[in-house]
C-alpha cells in the first residue's frame, strides 16, 4: 500500500512477529509498540525490542504497569501457578488487556498520523479470552474512530487462522525459521520452542506439529506429479 503506514502491537512471540512480516509486506512505513505491564516474563520485552531492531523496525515500549496493579493474575504474578480449569477463563486471562492495548496504540497512532493497527489477536486457536473476539475487534474499531475523529483500521490478519495455518502464513512470508526460533511464545519466558509445557507452549507446539505433517504430505504429493 502505497505511502501507508501500520502499528503493530508487537510482543515478540509467534502471533505478533508473523503479524510484523505481514505487515512489512503489505505496508510502505511499519512501527511497533511493545507493553511492560508487568508480566513475569520480563524477557518478552528485551525479545520484542531485539526482533524490531532486527528487522529495523522503530519499536516504542510503553509503561502500562497500572494494569499489573489493578488486576493480578498468573502473567503478571509468579507466585500464582498457571492453570485452567474446566469450563473457566485460563488464570492468565487479563482483564482488559487488549482493550487497553489497542486503545493506547491508537492514541500513539494518530499522534503519528498512521491509520492502520495490527494485532495478532484470533478466535480460532485461543483460551476463550472474550477480547480475542472478532466482534470486540470490529466494536471498538467503531468507539476508536468515534473518539478521535480519526479513520483508524484494525487489522487481524489471523482473526481465523489456526496455530498450524498461523505456520504456514509464517512460511509463505519467508520467516518460518525467523519465527520459529526467534520468538519468545513461552509463559515462562525461553525463547524458541519455549519449557514445553505450559498452555502457551503446548499450543505453539501442536499447531507447529499439525503443519509440518500437513507440510510433508504436499511435498509428497507433489513430488508424486
Amino acid at each position: 500500500m502505497k505511502n501507508s503506514k501500520a502499528l503493530v502491537l508487537f510482543s515478540g512471540g509467534q502471533d505478533s512477529t508473523t503479524c510484523l512480516f505481514w505487515a512489512i509486506k503489505n505496508f510502505e512505513k511499519v512501527e511497533t509498540i511493545t507493553f511492560d505491564y508487568g508480566q513475569r516474563h520480563k524477557t518478552e520485552i528485551n525479545c520484542a525490542a531485539n526482533i524490531s531492531k532486527d528487522l529495523g523496525v522503530p519499536n516504542k515500549i510503553l509503561d502500562m504497569s497500572l494494569l499489573n496493579q489493578i488486576a493480578p493474575n498468573a502473567l503478571t504474578r509468579s507466585e500464582l501457578e498457571i492453570k485452567s480449569e474446566n469450563g473457566e477463563l485460563p488464570n492468565t486471562f487479563v482483564d482488559g488487556r487488549n482493550l487497553l492495548f489497542i486503545s493506547f496504540s491508537s492514541i500513539l497512532a494518530k499522534q503519528k498520523n498512521i491509520n492502520n493497527i495490527i494485532t495478532g489477536i484470533c478466535e480460532t486457536d485461543y483460551s476463550g479470552y472474550p477480547d480475542c473476539r472478532d466482534i470486540f475487534t470490529k466494536s471498538l474499531n467503531v468507539t476508536l474512530n468515534l473518539s478521535m475523529d480519526y479513520n483508524f483500521i484494525i487489522h487481524t490478519p489471523l482473526m481465523w487462522l489456526d496455530k498450524a495455518d498461523t505456520w504456514k502464513l509464517a512460511d509463505e512470508l519467508g520467516a518460518f525459521d525467523y519465527v520459529k526460533e526467534k520468538t519468545l511464545t513461552c509463559y515462562n519466558g525461553i525463547i524458541a520452542d519455549g519449557c514445553g509445557k505450559c498452555p502457551a507452549c503446548e499450543l505453539r507446539k501442536n499447531g507447529l506439529d499439525r503443519y509440518l505433517l500437513k507440510r510433508k504430505g504436499e511435498n509428497i504429493d507433489e513430488f508424486r506429479k
